[in-house]
């Protein structure tokens, strides 16, 4: 078939006909059963790039679907050989002919190596994890040094020659340059990134031996005169580069080398800072930002004072953060690279030891002026023009805050002066206007947005105070800020009956859970915190941990119910010591939707706001706890309202008409209120008083399984949540210790088998690639299905093969997931049934008088038929140990002696294997590594057995470790384990 879509492909005249023919090719090579052979797809590569060569001008998107198959082909062929050559690895070779043509056979040669490079990194979810690590292992090894110090060559040729941007050939050629580089040192260069998001402030792993690359300071020069010399198009691309560049590992240096690197750095940041006209480009100045929060993530404030034109430097970076804050519409993305670079160093402060000054005292104050201010002017132009705010991205907001409560604290006197002044001005201001009758709408509105600004930023700054670093002055400071928010907070909720600010309230909010965090505790009459606060302040202290505490949390549950956001963050307050306070009372005994809005049915809200009820009742629970005991007089009339709303349930569902959106709203809201009481009953008295007044019931298990089929984009919230809360109901009644399993055969009670047969039924309607795809999903199962291998084997054992090999395949490919938590459990699992499996083998060996059990015959039979379930885990444990970070070493280490004892031929033809794969003069030194591994170690599943080989395992990955870092960053893993 691959013939005739290359016939397609050769004689097809329609762009359109090369780009299917491209398409179906690389599905083809891609596809996982069934694969191509070697010859074959050999002769792909060679045509394609046969076919690329004879024609360079295709359409665009032709030549890049047939650089992608290039790219598939040799990724997945990788580890192939022919007649004892690696026949796909000779990339370099495979693009010199295009690179010594003309400029348009240059860009596809540096397009192939580019997308290649690409591709490699990126991990393939149709393919293993394991085999995607490997592959780019080797490449990074092989070829990754060779393909970028081409790029900076071709990069130097390009920059010395007068280049013709208005030709697009030319244009293109230095376009494809760029991201080549980039690709090479944006590379995952030790398989350890997994989340590109979380990528912003990283250390680029740069192996040992492409040292000479960066000690050469004309490879850094390289992209700074690029910078100055092309477009400002080209110049985010030049300067991701520069971000990359400037975050490589502090271990590839001495000390010497490091403060060189460095001092050619800042050099090159200053000149930017000096000829700033390229950063009025967003792209442009969004990469800069990055740039200049590398230099703290990556340096130390001791080494930066050292540079010699620090100083200046400082300044120059101090002015352009200070201008950035006060344009806060220009590219609001890149304010938290900005933010992080100044938090960094005002942190570090306390720690320098270098005799240089480091300027700091005078540049953070205008950083925290900035901030403020420009945010304080914002408010009137965004209502003025209707623009996007800010305060509604509250997750933005908060990532601010949080940086700017370091940088604020820092010469804490002055950003507490600034913060008092501003205040008070809009405080006064808000006040007059509250009492003018000709107040417009528009002012009261910006004097309220100003207002949440500031209440925001004194929570933080307060929130930011480190205990070993303050003073009394400072907590004094820190009283004055307190008090001026709690005037505010008593007029605000004075006018609630009227109007409210849904964004002050939260404002208000934020502050409380930041002082809360800083000054409330059991003891806080007694902490040297606020020794040095006036008496008015301290009065006001206890009034805001009790009565002040209590009110407003009252008040917002009763004005704010209908606002999740607010009743959602009032009820995730702590509240301590409040149970005989009359409020508590009250809302213990009338807890209703008379009194609470938002625990009453509105057709018009989400079903998703009612999740706030979950937490009310958790909260009010946990208080009726306090002094319940087991009063049950006290616990009736607590579930009074829930009993009358039981039978108002009732009564809707005994007739024949009634409004169906009512109905499921009323019954959505009791479940919710029921599961936050359950939360908070986890005591024995008090779980049983609501066990007993809900008991007896009738739930229909398999109701879930008679479901049709689900669109796509509905499973989980039709149909796997639901299965989903019911593993970990069971979960929980497994492992809860309620009950003796062993009774319910002795007295012929079939409710456990019933509920065991009901989670296969459930298991099995859930298709393989689900488990792992929802997160909610693979814990609830992964950790039932622990308990279930852990205390119930015999069940597992006595299960139909498919079954019994579904759940192993389930484990197996647990086993690699990005979840730790997952991966931890089935480890756990695996370890279960491991020992299970080696102590019935060990029985069948010996005479006994009593036979196997059924089941567990069946299941030793299972896995004799299927070896290679067992030793795909032992291989997948092992490469993942020697490997990869495995953030989980002594959860895999308990499986893998009884996987070791179980297949012991496999084992040493797995290390042999290994051993061979290493470098001549490495053998001797892996095969130790693995004779040591076994040293003492017997053939048995013993505690003591089991520790001595875990204490064995940490030493050999140690020893591993150390022979990988001698061969520049890993063995190279080209068969182990294929």
């Amino acid at each position: 078939i691959n013939h005739k879509w290359q016939l397609l492909l050769g004689r097809g005249s329609s762009s359109y006909s090369q780009l299917l023919a491209a398409t179906c090719l690389t599905k083809l090579v891609s596809r996982t059963n069934n694969p191509l052979p070697l010859e074959q797809r050999v002769d792909i590569r060679n045509y394609v790039l046969n076919y690329l060569a004879t024609r360079p001008k295709l359409a665009t998107f032709v030549t890049q679907a047939l650089i992608q198959l290039y790219a598939r082909i040799t990724k997945l062929g990788w580890f192939d050989c022919q007649k004892d050559e690696y026949v796909f690895r000779n990339v370099i070779n495979d693009v010199t002919r295009f690179l010594q043509d003309s400029v348009e056979h240059c860009i596809i040669g540096v397009t192939i190596l580019s997308q290649l490079t690409n591709e490699i990194n990126q991990a393939d979810t149709s393919h293993p994890l394991t085999k995607h690590r490997k592959i780019a292992s080797s490449f990074r090894d092989s070829s990754l040094f060779d393909i970028f110090t081409l790029s900076c060559s071709l990069l130097k040729q390009a920059s010395g020659k007068n280049l013709n941007l208005n030709d697009e050939s030319q244009h293109g050629l230095l376009m494809q340059l760029l991201k080549l580089t980039h690709n090479c040192l944006n590379f995952d260069f030790i398989g350890t990134s997994t989340d590109e998001s979380s990528d912003d402030l990283c250390t680029v792993q740069i192996p040992t031996s492409w040292r000479s690359a960066f000690l050469d300071s004309s490879t850094l020069q390289l992209f700074f005169d690029l910078y100055h010399s092309i477009p400002p198009s080209f110049s985010p691309l030049v300067l991701s580069c520069l971000v990359q560049i400037a975050s490589v590992r502090r271990s590839l240096f001495n000390n010497a080398e490091r403060a060189k690197f460095l001092s050619h750095l800042v050099d090159g940041v200053k000149r930017i800072l000096e000829n700033p006209q390229s950063l009025s480009d967003p792209n442009n100045y969004h990469e800069f930002c990055r740039l200049l929060a590398r230099l703290k993530s990556n340096y130390q404030l001791g080494e930066l004072v050292k540079v010699e034109n620090y100083p200046e430097v400082i300044r120059l970076i101090a002015n352009f953060t200070v201008t950035s804050l006060q344009h806060w519409e220009f590219a609001p993305n890149s304010v938290h690279y900005l933010l992080s670079l100044w938090q960094r160093l005002a942190a570090s402060v306390p720690y320098v030891k270098a005799t240089e000054p480091h300027m700091l005292e005078t540049y953070t104050p205008e950083v925290t002026k900035a901030y403020i201010t420009s945010r304080l002017e914002s408010v009137h132009i965004i209502l003025r023009d209707g623009l996007e705010d800010p305060l509604e991205d509250t997750g933005l907001v908060q990532q601010q805050l949080d940086q700017l409560s370091t940088i604020g604290r820092c010469e804490y006197e002055k950003t507490c002066a600034l913060l008092v002044q501003l205040f008070d001005q809009a405080a006064q201001s808000y006040q007059e206007l509250l009492q003018s009758a000709s107040a417009s709408p528009m002012d009261l509105a910006v004097q309220e947005g100003r207002l949440t600004w500031l209440v925001y930023i004194i929570g933080a700054v307060i929130g930011g105070r480190v205990s070993f670093a303050s003073t009394d002055e400072q907590d004094a400071m820190d009283g004055e800020l307190v008090c001026r928010v709690l005037q505010l907070m008593n007029l605000t909720d004075s006018r609630l009956a009227q109007a409210g600010n849904e964004k002050l309230e939260l404002a208000m909010l934020s502050f409380f859970e930041q002082f809360r965090k800083i000054y409330i505790g059991d003891q806080v009459q007694k902490s040297s915190k606020v020794r040095a606060w006036p008496a008015q302040q301290l009065e006001q202290l206890e009034q805001l941990q009790f009565q002040v505490f209590l009110a407003k949390h009252i008040t917002n549950l009763k004005y704010w119910g209908r606002c999740e956001p607010i009743t959602s963050k009032t009820l995730q307050l702590s509240v301590r010591k409040l149970v005989k306070l009359s409020a508590v009372q009250f809302m213990l005994n009338n807890h209703t939707s008379e009194h609470f809005s938002f625990l009453g049915i509105n057709n018009q809200s989400n079903l998703t706001d009612m999740r706030c009820r979950t937490t009310f009742y958790t909260a009010l629970g946990r208080l009726l706890m306090v002094d319940l005991g087991e009063d049950e007089d006290q616990y009736e009339q607590f579930m009074l309202p829930l009993t009358a709303a039981f039978e108002t349930v009732a009564q809707m569902f005994s007739t024949n008409s009634f409004n169906e959106q009512e109905a499921k709203r009323t019954l959505v809201g009791l479940v919710r209120d029921l599961r936050g009481i359950a939360f908070a009953f986890n005591a024995k008295s008090s779980f049983m008083m609501l066990f007993e007044w809900m008991y007896p019931g009738t739930p229909e298990r398999n109701r879930i399984l008679t479901l049709g089929e689900v669109p796509k984009d509905q499973v989980y919230a039709l149909k796997l949540k639901g299965i989903s809360i019911c593993f970990s109901m069971l979960k929980a009644a497994l492992s809860g210790s309620y009950v003796n399993f062993g009774v319910f055969r002795l007295y012929g009670d079939d409710a456990l088998d019933n509920a065991l047969q009901t989670f296969i039924k459930l298991l099995l309607s859930i298709p393989h690639s689900d488990l792992l795809d929802y997160p909610k999903l693979s814990q609830s199962y992964y950790s039932l299905l622990e308990v279930l291998t852990q205390d119930h084997m015999n069940f597992i054992a006595s299960l139909e093969p498919h079954v019994i090999m579904y759940i192993l395949s389930s484990i197996s490919e647990g086993l690699t997931a990005l979840d730790t938590m997952v991966c931890t459990g089935c480890c756990s699992c695996l370890d279960h049934i491991v020992t299970y499996l080696f102590k019935q083998l060990s029985r069948s060996t010996k005479k006994r008088s009593t036979p196997l059990a059924q089941e567990s015959d069946r299941f030793l039979h299972i896995m004799q038929q299927h070896p290679e379930m067992i030793q795909q885990m032992l291989s997948t444990v092992l490469n993942i140990i020697i490997f990869e970070d495995c953030r989980n070493q002594w959860s895999m280490s308990r499986p893998l002696l009884g996987l070791i004892l179980l297949n012991e031929k496999y084992f040493s033809d797995l290390r042999n294997s290994i051993v061979n794969s290493q470098p001549p003069e490495k053998q001797q030194a892996m095969h130790l590594c693995f004779e040591n591994l076994m040293e003492g170690i017997e053939r048995n599943l013993l505690t003591k057995n089991r520790d001595r080989f875990t204490q064995n395992l940490s030493a050999f990955r140690r020893e591993v470790n150390d022979s990988m870092k001698n061969s520049s960053y890993g063995v190279n893993s080209n068969d182990m384990m294929s």
